[in-house]
């Protein structure tokens, strides 16, 4: 009866394995055949040392999708005599975790064989479900493998990382991805034009499963084996765009820096991408709000109410529509003049706010508002601007702790320079009254 089960077993495997997608017909056996990640598996290098070594305590792989991770998961398991228990983080919990700790132990105390755990996407578990490995990961029992294609400094348990080696798994390079294909296209006794796996290299953009993916069905839409151009890009027709946690921060930090720049087609490229991948509107018209006043300033007021303006439209419209208002004020905001002179102003008077001492209102500042003010000598030489012809009159704001300190120093730029033709114009002597 064993035997026979033994044969159903080996059978159901056989027709899985031919019936499995191309990626996972091709994944690697030994760390030779994987390609890619020469910089962690290199002879010589971090991780390939570890593990030849049977050094490797738990660690973190941290990469894009389609970059090995679970390959290489599966390959350090099968490169030492421990146990592999994979789990997704998307599906298990607290009581999967318990389980196969519990039989990691019984196995660890019975055959003295160890066991490593490959949490797939560890970032979806939350906080309580994280700490729930820490015992296990501790006492031993447990060799963690995580894997994750979400920043593990913002998605992962500071506890849990302490005790982890992070390796960040980068995207395959388009010789990587090529030799791939090809090892693809000899598996499925296909031929293809040199134009139709450069196009399939170049839209995995570093997605080993992509490309191998995208092969799969281009040989299937080919009517004589043989690719085209045509073939791989009906095959890639519709390709979503990546946009993970990693991506967002990059992608805003990259628009912001075009707009600041003053590069509207950059600041609209960004824009685009942003959009097309479903970031919220409202997340990029706050930033823009707040460029409009750190970025721009007084070199260009409007910029202000046309990113407010936008802002609104956001929520007043709503998309698709909306995308219009966002492209306006992107155009608007990179092609105005450019200053900072406001925001710096505002961290110099913070700087002094904190590091000097509080200095008290002067008297002639001072509310005059209730009945014993003036008693107490408040208002007392105040004057009053409107008093005097030009609206303005010199005299002491600042407690005299900070009376010397300049903190706003307009620039040339823009509407900007007029305000510091109208400082300087301040700054001259009083004229003498007439007598």
């Amino acid at each position: 009866m064993a035997d026979k089960d033994d044969l159903f077993g080996a059978a159901l495997q056989d027709r899985l394995a031919r019936q499995a997608p191309l990626a996972a017909r091709l994944r690697p056996k030994t760390l030779d055949d994987m390609v890619g990640q020469d910089h962690l598996l290199a002879p010589g290098r971090p991780l390939r040392t570890l593990i030849e070594a049977a050094r490797l305590s738990s660690v973190v792989l941290w990469g894009p999708p389609g970059t090995g991770k679970t390959t290489l998961a599966r390959l350090i398991a099968g490169a030492t005599s421990k146990a592999f228990e994979p789990m997704s983080a998307v599906t298990a919990g607290v009581k999967d975790v318990r389980e196969v700790s519990e039989k990691a132990r019984r196995r660890l105390g019975e055959d003295g064989r160890g066991t490593i755990l490959f949490l797939d996407e560890v970032h979806r578990f939350n906080k309580a479900q994280q700490d729930a490995l820490l015992p296990w990961v501790e006492e031993g029992v447990l060799v963690l493998i995580g894997a994750t294609t979400e920043n593990p400094y913002f998605q992962v348990n500071a506890p849990l990382l302490s005790r982890s080696t992070l390796f960040r798994l980068e995207p395959l390079s388009p010789d990587a991805l090529r030799q791939l294909v090809e090892r693809g296209l000899k598996a499925e006794g296909a031929t293809a034009d040199d134009d139709a796996l450069d196009h399939l290299v170049d839209k995995a953009e570093g997605d080993a499963r992509a490309a191998l993916n995208g092969l799969e069905v281009a040989v299937a839409l080919s009517p004589t084996q043989h690719v085209t151009l045509a073939d791989a890009e009906a095959a890639l027709s519709a390709r979503a765009i990546r946009y993970e946690r990693d991506e967002h921060y990059d992608v805003i930090s990259a628009f912001i820096k075009s707009v600041r720049g003053s590069d509207p087609d950059a600041g609209l490229y960004w824009l685009a991408r942003m959009l097309e991948a479903g970031e919220d509107a409202r997340f990029i018209a706050r930033r823009l709000v707040i460029l409009a006043s750190e970025d721009v300033g007084m070199a260009d007021p409007t910029g202000l109410l046309v990113a407010d303006a936008a802002a609104r439209a956001v929520e007043f419209v709503g998309l698709p529509e909306a995308q219009l208002n966002l492209a306006h004020a992107v155009v608007y905001l990179a092609t105005a003049p450019k200053s900072n002179r406001a925001a710096t102003a505002l961290w110099r008077a913070q700087e002094d706010v904190r590091e000097r001492a509080a200095g008290a209102v002067p008297m002639h500042l001072r509310d005059t508002s209730y009945g014993a003010a003036r008693k107490l000598g408040h208002g007392k030489g105040y004057r009053y601007p409107h008093d005097d012809p030009r609206a303005w009159v010199p005299q002491d704001y600042r407690p005299p702790e900070v009376s010397d300190r300049t903190y706003y120093e307009p620039s040339a730029h823009g509407h900007e320079a007029e305000v510091a033709e109208r400082l300087k114009r301040m700054g001259e002597p009083e004229p003498e009254a007439e007598g």
